[in-house]
């Protein structure tokens, strides 16, 4: 480890923080910080998901150690991951180098949209059966790791608001239900990417570091959901959106410009 490896430490800290209060990956972090620092789209998806699995297990031990982790219904969402995220790498084979960071930022406007002006979270609590919930978890778990891993996000962002709208699941019982569905997705996607060439030596070298760095975010992360406001839990998550739209979007047009030139 040398100097040149410092931004990536920084990053896997605050990409942590933001996993351990949000329940995501920390791609949305990390994989425009690495199109900044001049990473390939392919690269910064195999650096995001790599260290996702370092993010996800850690942080959902504290999370099941303090109670906060329901495993039956992590199971169910993280099996759907499993097959979902599986299918990661064949559709990044046929994506180009801008497509993935186009697509990105539709994701990521889409996303915001939704949280800025989705001024109310009426959650859908129905009545249902022990079947159709798991059926539910399942099919959410499937959806969202075929996208997310493929974009590199992990699948928090994704799955929450779907498991908040048809399961009434509360804020924080979505955290980390999201946090331990990325275990599942995080490695399915990491043997995905493998076998399809995307993760090198060079992106397990610095996955490694901003996964191990991530730990530390993550633990920080978990300690400030505990004491935080949900008005001021959603002011924060709509700040990274807005970081990482821009990071994006200033990305792309750098790639754009090289092309028209």
């Amino acid at each position: 480890m040398n100097f040149s490896d410092l931004p990536y430490l920084l990053i896997g800290i605050f990409s942590g923080i933001t996993s351990g209060l949000f329940g995501i990956g920390g791609g949305m972090v990390i994989v425009p910080s690495m199109l900044v620092l001049n990473e390939s789209s392919h690269h910064a998806i195999g650096i995001s998901i790599l260290q996702m699995v370092f993010a996800a297990v850690f942080g959902s031990y504290i999370n099941y150690r303090k109670k906060n982790l329901n495993i039956k219904d992590g199971i169910f969402i993280g099996l759907g991951g499993l097959l979902g995220a599986s299918f990661s790498g064949i559709f990044l084979k046929f994506l180009s180098d801008i497509s993935l960071t186009a697509i990105f930022l539709c994701v990521s406007c889409i996303f915001f949209i939704k949280y800025a002006f989705g001024i109310k979270e009426n959650a859908v609590k129905s009545q249902r059966s022990a079947l159709q919930k798991n059926i539910i978890l399942f099919i959410a778990g499937a959806f969202t790791g075929i996208f997310a891993i493929s974009l590199g996000i992990g699948g928090g962002l994704l799955i929450a608001p779907i498991l908040a709208y048809f399961l009434g699941y509360d804020s924080k019982k979505v955290v980390s239900l999201s946090l331990f569905f990325v275990i599942f997705a995080s490695i399915s996607g990491v043997l995905s990417l493998s076998t399809s060439g995307i993760i090198d030596h060079v992106v397990i070298h610095k996955g490694i570091i901003v996964g191990i760095a991530s730990m530390i975010g993550v633990f920080i992360g978990i300690k400030i959901i505990e004491k935080m406001q949900i008005s001021s839990h959603r002011k924060i998550l709509l700040c990274i959106y807005v970081l990482s739209i821009l990071g994006t979007t200033h990305s792309l047009l750098k790639k754009l410009a090289i092309i028209s030139f």
